[in-house]
C-alpha cells in the first residue's frame, strides 16, 4: 500500500467534501460539486477500499467488535484546517460501541496527515488506533 497516495486521496477528498459544505442548496455549483465528490468517494473505495475495509475490521474487531464496519468514506471528518490537519469535534466519524469506553458517545474517525484512525470518545479523550505505514 503506497501509503503516501492514501493521504494525498484522503486530503483531497476531505477538501471537496469541506467545499461541498460551504455551498448551499441553491448555489448553482452544488450539483457539479456534488457529483464530483461522489466521484471521488467511488475512486477512493476502488482504489482503497479493500485495504481500508480489512484495517477497519481489525480495528473493529478490537476496539468496538459490537459495531458494524462501513465503507472507508463514512469515517471520513468533514473539513481539515488550512495547515491539513482536522479538529477533531466529537460528532464527526462513525458512532461506535467501544468496549474501553462504557456508556460514552465514541465514534471512529479516519484522518489524513499521517493517514490514521482516531478514536474520538466525548471532547477529551483522541485516541489513535491504527496509522498507515
Amino acid at each position: 500500500m503506497n501509503t503516501q497516495d492514501l493521504n494525498t486521496s484522503l486530503v483531497a477528498l476531505i477538501r471537496k467534501k469541506q467545499e461541498l459544505g460551504q455551498l448551499s442548496y441553491n448555489d448553482d455549483r452544488y450539483d457539479d460539486v456534488e457529483e464530483e465528490l461522489h466521484d471521488q468517494e467511488d475512486d477512493f473505495n476502488d482504489n482503497f477500499g479493500e485495504y481500508l475495509e480489512e484495517v477497519l475490521g481489525d480495528v473493529h474487531q478490537k476496539h468496538c467488535p459490537d459495531t458494524d464496519v462501513l465503507l472507508p468514506t463514512a469515517y471520513l471528518p468533514e473539513a481539515l484546517s488550512p495547515e491539513g490537519q482536522v479538529d477533531i469535534t466529537g460528532k464527526e466519524g462513525v458512532w461506535v460501541e467501544a468496549d474501553a469506553y462504557p456508556n460514552k458517545e465514541a465514534r471512529l474517525l479516519l484522518v489524513p496527515n499521517p493517514a490514521r484512525l482516531i478514536l474520538s470518545v466525548g471532547k477529551n479523550v483522541r485516541e489513535e488506533v491504527w496509522r498507515a505505514e
